[in-house]
């Protein structure tokens, strides 16, 4: 039995819907997960010793990732190269196929460039437009970025571009991490 860390930001909670699907796929198969907050694990720490892998997970917000992933990279930069790891980020960019991909995916790209912690494994996941769920600056934000990208701008929609079966395939690939990467 592998013991994960699964720790994550979420903005909106969409990420955190991911995490969990992560989560409880990888409950599913009989491993053990904690599910855990990234500013949890900088401001309380965490029990490193008691985890065989690491996967940690951020959306990206208006085209960055929020400052507490910074700081976790940064803060435990060291610790995470020791283990067998993932990266992935939520985007609705990602619902093309070739943003979809670490290699198309810009704002993946740019994490691995600025990230002192240098991810051995990467995902992508299309996030979810939920323009009824969100304030009027975040809905009048997101309609410009979309109307930009060719997306939907009906503020009434709300299209979750996730594919759920693609995420639990990622979670058991991520449980085999130890076995791409070496142990160290």
């Amino acid at each position: 039995m592998k013991t994960v860390l699964m720790a994550y930001y979420s903005h909106a909670g969409h990420t955190a819907r991911i995490a969990r699907t992560i989560h409880d796929e990888i409950i599913s198969t009989g491993n053990a997960c904690d599910m855990v907050d990234m500013m949890e694990c900088v401001r309380e720490g965490v029990d490193w010793d008691k985890y065989d892998i690491v996967i940690v997970g951020s959306p990206i917000v208006y085209g960055v990732y929020n400052k507490i992933v910074w700081q976790f990279c940064s803060k435990f930069q060291h610790i995470l190269e020791t283990k067998p790891n993932s990266f992935f980020n939520v985007t609705v960019v990602a619902r093309s196929p070739l943003k979809a991909t670490p290699e198309g995916n810009k704002y993946l790209q740019r994490f691995v460039a600025r990230s002192p912690w240098k991810p051995r494994d990467l995902k992508c996941f299309a996030g979810k437009v939920d323009y009824p769920n969100w304030n009027w600056f975040e809905r009048f934000m997101i309609r410009i970025i979309m109307k930009i990208t060719d997306g939907p701008t009906d503020p009434s929609v709300s299209i979750d571009y996730t594919d759920y079966e693609d995420v639990r395939g990622y979670a058991r690939h991520c449980l085999i991490l130890d076995l791409l990467q070496g142990r160290r």
